[in-house]
């Protein structure tokens, strides 16, 4: 046998049962929290990342996007797509995988799912920013969109920022029914409502997570009294918007990352030179967030490439606990680098020597 044949080195891969897997393992909350300290630490180590706004396919059907980052050290990228109308078809609104990479060698290390991590890291991300833009003393929260993200969102709320009320709204009664079923018996107090004027009625924070790519009104002006810290995480892409203008005119609004957020974001509404705080900055107290209990904060969340580094380095570090992760020949490894042909010259004559 031809000795120059070492045909590959593993890269570690989790799939969507292992994520499953994972995720009923260590707990929906335990995995948000974990989560929610990674996404903060990166966002104290913002200066370090390598940003750009995520790289976009549009087509009338929906979206698809790359968003890259890199620390330095580690590279990492996410593939994600946003349809609603597969919704329709029985299909995900929104699918993702992603990928870490060694920057001094280029070589991938660690490959995940990202629908069920998305999920997770958008409702981790949510809780951060409430944290320190909410009032310390909230604890009703209202929803208006209870599909695919509600559930996460709620926990993460629960679990991070200590909400203990939900007032939700859907204009599918399915969908209600569907999240008051997951929801039962998970610690929370949940009003169905009948309006989404109704459900944000006397709550501290609000959270908009519909999924129709059109600019909408979710939430109108009135609907928006003092002190309350409004989560917008439904905005992702070109004219795609939840909350009238005349809010983001009342609030501080507090994003990721500005060239982003003023392309996909809420503010795409607004003038090119609308103001706004990006996140880390108040995260890291170069400045303020909250001012006073009477403040409107919003956040303005469209999702950006760091959040997805962070959760795929929490995942890959807790994954290596567990059975939950396979292993995957990725990486071509002949024994001599130059000698990439020798692989296949190698491997047919291991095949015809019948080894």
């Amino acid at each position: 046998m031809n000795m120059h044949f070492n045909p590959s080195q593993s890269v570690r891969y989790v799939g969507v049962q292992n994520m499953v897997r994972l995720v009923a393992s260590r707990g929906v909350e335990s995995m948000l929290e974990g989560m929610a300290d990674y996404i903060e630490e990166d966002f104290r180590r913002w200066p370090l990342f390598d940003k750009t706004p995520r790289v976009a396919s549009h087509s009338a059907d929906g979206v698809i996007e790359l968003m890259p980052t890199s620390d330095g050290t580690l590279y990492g990228f996410k593939y994600v797509n946003g349809h609603p109308k597969n919704m329709r078809e029985g299909l995900q609104t929104v699918t993702a995988f992603g990928m870490l990479a060694d920057v001094a060698t280029g070589y991938p290390q660690f490959i995940s799912e990202m629908t069920i991590t998305t999920a997770l890291r958008t409702a981790a991300t949510s809780a951060v920013a409430a944290r320190h833009l909410a009032r310390p003393d909230s604890r009703v929260m209202g929803m208006i969109g209870l599909g695919a993200q509600s559930e996460f969102q709620a926990l993460a709320f629960r679990v991070i920022c200590g909400i203990e009320e939900l007032r939700v709204y859907d204009i599918d009664p399915e969908a209600t029914a569907k999240f008051l079923g997951n929801m039962e018996g998970l610690g929370l107090r949940i009003t169905p409502c009948k309006s989404a004027a109704d459900a944000v009625m006397g709550v501290d924070i609000i959270t908009t997570v519909t999924a129709d790519k059109q600019n909408a009104t979710v939430l109108s002006d009135n609907m928006v009294g003092a002190g309350v810290h409004i989560n917008a995480i439904g905005g992702d892409c070109p004219g795609k918007t939840e909350l009238q203008a005349d809010i983001l005119k009342r609030a501080s609004v507090f994003v990721e990352y500005p060239e982003q957020t003023r392309i996909e974001g809420e503010i795409q509404q607004m003038e090119a030179d609308f103001p706004v705080t990006e996140l880390w900055r108040v995260i890291t107290g170069e400045l303020p967030g909250r001012l006073d209990a009477q403040q409107i904060t919003l956040f303005d969340s469209v999702g950006f490439a760091t959040e997805d580094l962070s959760a795929l380095r929490y995942i890959r570090d807790v994954v290596a606990e567990t059975p939950f992760y396979d292993e995957i020949d990725l990486i071509a490894a002949p024994a001599d680098p130059r000698d990439l042909f020798g692989l296949i010259r190698s491997a047919k004559l291991s095949a015809d020597e019948g080894i």
